[in-house]
């Protein structure tokens, strides 16, 4: 059985002292055990976990519900209060690209560093060294120190590093690729490639298309226990069912999720409960004054302002609780301090991770409105359809106009709006786009008749 594993975690869990000022842990180390002046934050709760060689795992969960203190004790870099941590084979983690490097020393001496720490040979780093270098593409910076590279950089060679060294177990926090979009494509390449020759993957990610499309089983930690472990699309069904369901309810949820999981990991659930609370997925959108842009950024301003931008449904009523499929409005106002030329007014949307799903602007380059006076005033709305999955996405606003010959943004707003789709009960579509795809299945029978001969 063993031979079969990667990993066997076995009644893991992680406590960490909460001290309610900072005197009481001096004194905590004086005093020792006589005496308990903190109270103890339970990150990880009787985990326990059969890792099979050649899986790729996703763990998905709510911000602190314990899953990078969870690799970090895969890893070996952090100690469990309890509960034992077996693993088989050579582990890379990439837990935090790039933190490990020395800054004052040169990326090539980083790099010899990193691939010894991670277990390889003299021979085995001389005889990859020149496959990490071409993968990490930083040319001639290899011989600078780190200090001078930029974050991106880092992460890269880090990034080589961990992936040539050629792991059992790699295991993944949060970042799956790193640098600008041919690089992440290399990345997400070469984690098929590993894949298919054995390796065992483990990663954090709240992406849920990655997890549906690089992973064979799906785990869902929240405040430190095991709540589902099996196929990807269950999984992450239930992940987004929590996320969605109110903070009053989350608890019976969990109760739920533990009569089908009582030994804290140890079953694979496939299917969710018929007894479980349901998310509401009536065909009402709905406002919910807690959902708001955190990451809103505004540009110069060139003689013009966006205001309000909203949402709106067919109704006139402002929404950020949209339901899949149904028409809305994307609108704003713009007030004009100065006098512009060759107005155009646009839209963009972003999925949570920034990648831009889609846009469209009011008119041509360079065949806007002619001209619009100072104190002018427009609303502006553009008539969307939301054929989209349940997850939260974001919506820019923006206003060109010419200036000097040249189109400028005389406003524009990121990430203006945010909005979430609801969940829908039973739903089969996958990624962010749905694109109404309608599957048929024929059956053909085969015939034992030889087909007709010619005369």
């Amino acid at each position: 059985m063993t031979s079969e594993l990667s990993v066997r975690l076995e009644g893991i869990s992680k406590a960490y002292p909460l001290f309610d000022n900072p005197r009481d842990r001096l004194k905590q180390m004086i005093l020792g055990r006589r005496w308990k002046l903190y109270r103890e934050f339970w990150a990880l709760r009787n985990v326990t976990l059969d890792i099979r060689r050649g899986e790729t795992i996703g763990i998905v969960g709510r911000n602190g519900s314990g899953k990078s203190t969870l690799l970090h004790i895969i890893a070996g870099t952090l100690r469990p209060t309890s509960g034992e941590v077996t693993s088989y084979g050579r582990i890379a983690p990439l837990l935090e690209l790039g933190t490990g490097f020395n800054p004052e020393f040169t990326g090539r001496e980083n790099l010899l560093l990193n691939a010894a720490i991670l277990g390889m040979s003299r021979e085995e780093i001389r005889e990859r060294q020149e496959a990490i270098l071409d993968f990490a593409e930083i040319g001639d910076f290899i011989d600078q120190p780190v200090k001078t590279y930029s974050s991106g950089m880092a992460a890269r060679l880090a990034f080589a590093v961990a992936i040539n060294v050629a792991p059992d177990i790699l295991i993944v926090d949060e970042t799956l690729a790193v640098g600008d979009e041919a690089f992440q494509r290399k990345c997400f390449a070469r984690l098929h490639e590993m894949r298919a020759t054995g390796v065992t993957i483990i990663f954090v990610s709240h992406s849920a298309s990655s997890v549906l499309e690089l992973c064979s089983r799906a785990i869902l930690l929240d405040a430190g226990e095991v709540l589902a472990d099996g196929a990807p699309k269950n999984v992450v069904e239930t992940y987004q069912r929590l996320s969605f369901t109110p903070s009053d309810a989350r608890s019976a949820f969990r109760a739920q999720m533990r009569l089908l999981n009582p030994e804290g990991g140890a079953a694979q659930p496939t299917a969710l409960p018929a007894a479980m609370p349901e998310v509401k997925t009536d065909n009402q959108a709905s406002f919910d004054p807690g959902l708001k842009s955190k990451s809103e950024m505004e540009y110069h301003r060139h003689g013009a302002q966006i205001e309000n931008p909203r949402i709106m449904d067919a109704e006139g009523r402002v929404v950020n609780e949209l339901v899949a499929g149904a028409h809305y409005s994307f609108a704003y106002d713009v007030l004009f301090d100065h006098p512009a030329e060759r107005v155009c007014f646009g839209m963009l949307l972003k999925n949570i991770i920034g990648v831009e799903l889609g846009g469209l602007k009011s008119h041509s380059s360079g065949m806007g409105i002619a001209a619009i006076q100072a104190g002018g005033r427009y609303t502006v709305r553009f008539n969307i359809r939301a054929d989209l999955t349940p997850n939260t996405y974001f919506l820019n606003a923006g206003v060109t106009g010419l200036r000097a010959g040249e189109e400028i943004f005389l406003h524009r707003l990121i990430d203006a709006v945010a909005f979430r789709i609801k969940p829908q009960a039973h739903s089969l579509v996958t990624g962010y786009v749905d694109f109404s795809a309608a599957p048929i299945c024929e059956y053909a029978l085969e015939t034992q008749s030889e087909p007709p001969r010619a005369e």
